[in-house]
């Protein structure tokens, strides 16, 4: 597993990164440390957190994830310099008030969440700096459509841009990216640092899945021509590219445990809807044919796609790290990746 690097920078992780927002909330404290540490144990030395984290956030929970981290790190002397550590500062409000109140992102909200971001990680220093999604209006998190009429931005991107700026200069953030970004921000980002000397933007971190693969119509194109690279999130659907609610389903009584089957929240959000559930049986019955398990065909799917820099996986067991881990060496033949083609042009991107 040999490390990547992120853009134009000099910044290489490793091309499996852990998630963890599933610490603090379906993960406890001393489980997830042993997590971190078969993970780094493995070679897995990229680590993604963020300030909101755990989902489903909650105001209780708040920052939790990324104390557990630090904590971790602390425990373990040497450690911080072995990972790559990479953080988010959460957009504008979406019906959590506990993380900021209004609409925008000023510079001093950026400030502010990063230095609490260091506070509870116990470092001096967060790597990779995302913004978690944008300040604008976009059509992210299950939308489709881009409307106007629902422009609310109050922060442009060039002192967004100048905050992060700030924050690289002071020594606190070593590279910037986004998440849940549109080809016209990754655009815009990359325009105006180059035309104002400021940090160049090195990856966003957008959803790519079988059965999530917006990313294909035209942020691709960009990314690649604009040497920004892609850290894919969820590609496993939020479990159900692994086959385990093919069943049951997300809503009966009897249904594996997991986040979709244990938080409302979670089930009324994209991945839950019944046709996500429809295409990912069909994704995964294709796994089965082919002699794979659905969870090998969906992570090598993602692993071994040229779009993607690094995969980021969650897990909540020892058990679910290796399993993801072990499908690296899983090889798709171009028989089976065109058979997954055909089952996009069926189905499209029911969980986009």
């Amino acid at each position: 597993m040999n490390p990547v690097a992120l853009g134009e920078s000099d910044l290489r992780v490793t091309p499996i990164c852990l998630g963890t927002m599933t610490f603090g909330e379906q993960v406890a404290e001393p489980d997830a440390h042993a997590i971190l540490d078969r993970a780094v144990e493995r070679g897995v030395t990229f680590i993604d957190t963020a300030e909101m984290y755990p989902v489903p956030p909650s105001a209780g929970t708040y920052g939790a994830t990324e104390t557990i981290i630090g904590n971790w790190l602390t425990a373990r002397p040497g450690m911080r310099q072995r990972i790559v550590l990479a953080s988010k500062v959460a957009g504008p409000s979406r019906g959590m008030p506990w993380v900021r109140e209004g609409k925008g992102m000023t510079a001093a909200d950026i400030h502010a969440s990063c230095n609490a971001s260091l506070k509870r990680l116990q470092t001096d220093v967060i790597d990779l700096y995302q913004i978690h999604w944008p300040e604008r209006h976009v059509p992210a998190f299950g939308g489709i459509y881009y409307d106007p009429t629902k422009e609310t931005t109050e922060t442009p991107i060039r002192e967004q841009l100048d905050a992060l700026a700030a924050l690289v200069k002071a020594g606190k953030v070593r590279h910037i990216g986004l998440s849940n970004e549109t080809p016209y921000g990754v655009h815009e980002f990359v325009r105006l640092a180059e035309q104002h000397g400021l940090p160049r933007i090195v990856s966003t971190q957008n959803p790519y899945a079988l059965t999530s693969r917006v990313y294909d119509n035209g942020l691709d194109e960009t990314c690649h021509r604009l040497h920004v690279s892609l850290l894919a999130y969820s590609p496993l659907a939020f479990g159900m590219l692994t086959g385990k609610y093919d069943a049951t389903g997300i809503h009966a009584a009897d249904a594996p445990r997991g986040r979709m089957s244990l938080f409302d929240r979670m089930k009324n959000q994209r991945w839950g809807r019944p046709e996500a559930l429809q295409a990912a049986q069909r994704y995964n019955a294709l796994a089965r044919e082919r002699g794979l398990t659905p969870t090998q065909l969906a992570l090598a799917f993602c692993y071994r796609s040229w779009r993607v820099a690094s995969t980021i996986i969650g897990v909540t067991t020892l058990a679910q790290l290796d399993q993801d881990l072990d499908a690296w060496d899983v090889q798709l033949s171009p028989e089976v990746l065109a058979a997954c083609d055909a089952l996009r042009q069926q189905w499209r991107d029911p969980a986009a």
